[in-house]
């Protein structure tokens, strides 16, 4: 059984045999920030540089001694923020690589966005029950996604909706059907006032796009249970 809580934003908890995974831990309510680590944090993965992505990652690492998984050139600036350089896994690593941690194994895909150093990434995390969850970072929709589907059987995909900086409603419902996924939860939605206000369109248009896939409905703080 593993569990994946939505902190708002990009931000996700994955739990599971004893392991807690945060992915980019930039959090607007301070409440969502201390729920976070408030059991431990083992794992952190960064999936870009900006700032509404790696938010507390250097705080979250110093407090609790997770290791941090982030892509070659994106990891210098990861600590120069102050992440402690003998945190950073393999001294990072990049697209198309897999590193494995306390039983979870994370590889690193592309995403089509913008990123100061590095360059923008996602995960396909395989937690150590063997759930697969793709993280897709901040992307437009791209092809590739359905040899990722194929590659992986990905259980769950936590997918940008939000338009502007990523992909919308739209896009993201096509991608379910590109990654075929089981299960979709919609992030990077809300937070700003040129984002998407809610998730009510990519539900609708799942639903009728690609019906094998269930959308799981979250708000920040809730926790979905998921079992393999």
């Amino acid at each position: 059984m593993s569990k994946i809580t939505w902190f708002g934003h990009a931000a996700f908890g994955l739990e599971g045999d004893g392991v807690r995974i945060l992915v980019d831990p930039f959090f607007t309510d301070p409440q969502m920030a201390q729920a976070a680590e408030k059991d431990g944090v083992d794992l952190i993965l960064i999936t870009h540089d900006h700032a509404d992505h790696t938010g507390d990652v250097a705080a979250i690492a110093q407090r609790t001694g997770a290791g941090v998984g982030a892509i070659v050139g994106t990891t210098e600036h990861l600590e120069e923020m102050g992440v402690p350089g003998g945190q950073i896994l393999y001294g990072g690593f990049n697209m198309g690589g897999t590193i494995e941690y306390k039983g979870v194994k994370a590889t690193m895909t592309q995403a089509y966005h913008t990123s100061i150093t590095g360059s923008p990434a996602g995960y396909i995390i395989t937690m150590p029950d063997g759930l697969v969850v793709y993280h897709a970072g901040d992307t437009c929709i791209f092809s590739g996604m359905a040899l990722w589907g194929k590659l992986y059987a990905i259980d769950v995909a936590l997918l940008p909706i939000g338009g502007h900086y990523t992909m919308d409603a739209r896009q993201a419902a096509m991608a379910c059907g590109l990654l075929k996924c089981s299960h979709a939860i919609p992030m990077h939605y809300g937070t700003f006032p040129i984002l998407a206000r809610d998730a009510g369109e990519f539900e609708k248009l799942l639903g009728a796009q690609v019906p094998s896939c269930r959308y799981v409905p979250m708000k920040p703080g809730d926790t979905v249970e998921f079992s393999k």
